[in-house]
């Protein structure tokens, strides 16, 4: 079994980097930028299942139980107020309690609380929700356009992480647009000459850098094909490779087009060494493209976990701090369960209930 062989231009003599030439330099930098994204993207891809599978099956089941205390305790408060053993001042603070809570768990969606919370609030729950969200929604977009330099629209609907989450990517998108409008009138405009030669030019290197991975792409197939093959284990192994060569070439992914090169031995260190500026040239630009859509994709895994836990875009964030940071929320949660267990089962005492009443403060 063939081992796969790292892309890296080197000198034969092991001469320190600064022999090498500027497209040489630049075409280890990317290399390496790019095994890094790489790894930091495969990382991810590795942790959200896991991330998913324990946030569903062990914070999940927690997060519900801890939210049926709450919805006892507001039922328990309910019970107390419809008791003639409180008076009207204890009442009055039950009746705060029961609209703090029960308001709570209603935005959390448990909307069979609203019976209560209208019985005790002089405006129904949707209608105060809706100017809540309102406010709510304004404070959230004033803060996610300093976060992300934008500025929204002011119909726009910042009142949930989801919502915030399809803004900014919305925003994205008609930036973009935008953007591809304003090239399309800069480009019906009347061109100087000089435009014209730069366009030309660019159409030039483009078609040169997209031959440059077809003919590593041709070349890989012109060895590899298995049809061509009449032993059967050759053709089996030629087949998944084959496998990796397309794949690697919808992606674009020149830097795996090169490996399989050097693992069939089509090319060898020598040849990887000696590669002409020029040549190296293209082959960096399609690298560099190579590295902003990997960063895109692993920004795009991030952006939720950012949302959620308040992080800045420009603060370090891993996979290994999500989990982290869930652990952590299960510990928190387990020990806040068992608070408010040990608290229902107090305050199932109306006399204890009445005491802790009378040094609460509205």
């Amino acid at each position: 079994m063939m081992t796969t062989k790292i892309v890296h231009i080197h000198q034969d003599s092991d001469i320190e980097s600064t022999s090498l030439s500027k497209a040489q330099k630049k075409f280890n930098s990317l290399i390496k930028k790019i095994d890094a994204q790489k790894k930091i993207l495969q990382d991810w891809q590795d942790t959200l299942p896991k991330y998913q599978q324990k946030f569903h099956g062990e914070y999940q089941p927690f997060v519900d139980n801890y939210t049926q205390c709450r919805v006892d305790l507001v039922h328990l408060f309910d019970a107390a107020h419809n008791d003639s053993f409180f008076k009207k001042t204890d009442k009055a603070k039950l009746k705060a309690l029961i609209l703090d809570l029960s308001g709570d768990l209603i935005h959390e969606g448990r909307e069979e609380l609203k019976v209560i919370y209208n019985r005790y609030n002089d405006l129904d729950f949707d209608a105060e929700s809706d100017e809540m969200n309102s406010s709510i929604s304004q404070a959230m977009k004033s803060m996610f356009e300093d976060m992300y330099d934008m500025e929204f629209d002011e119909n726009v609907d910042f009142s949930s992480p989801e919502k915030v989450q399809e803004a900014i990517a919305a925003k994205l998108q008609a930036e973009q647009e935008r953007e591809a409008h304003r090239e399309s009138k800069r480009q019906q405009r009347k061109k100087t000459t000089k435009q014209l030669e730069k366009e030309a030019r660019e159409k030039e290197e483009e078609q040169i850098t997209s031959k440059s991975i077809q003919e590593v792409f041709r070349k890989l197939v012109a060895v590899l094909h298995p049809d061509r093959e009449p032993d059967e284990v050759e053709r089996e192994r030629k087949t998944e490779l084959m496998q990796r060569v397309n794949e690697a070439y919808r992606k674009k992914d020149l830097l795996q087009l090169l490996a399989l090169q050097l693992e069939i031995e089509q090319i060898d260190q020598q040849k990887l060494n000696t590669l002409a500026d020029d040549r190296l040239k293209h082959f960096n630009k399609i690298l560099q493209e190579q590295l902003s859509e990997l960063e895109q994709e692993i920004d795009e895994i991030e952006l939720p976990f950012r949302i959620q836990l308040n992080i800045s875009p420009y603060a370090k964030l891993s996979p290994e701090s999500i989990i982290k940071s869930l652990s952590m929320n299960i510990r928190d949660i387990q020990f806040a369960i068992k608070e408010k267990q040990k608290e229902l089962d107090a305050l199932q005492d109306p006399v204890l209930l009445k005491s802790i009443l009378k040094s609460y403060r509205l």
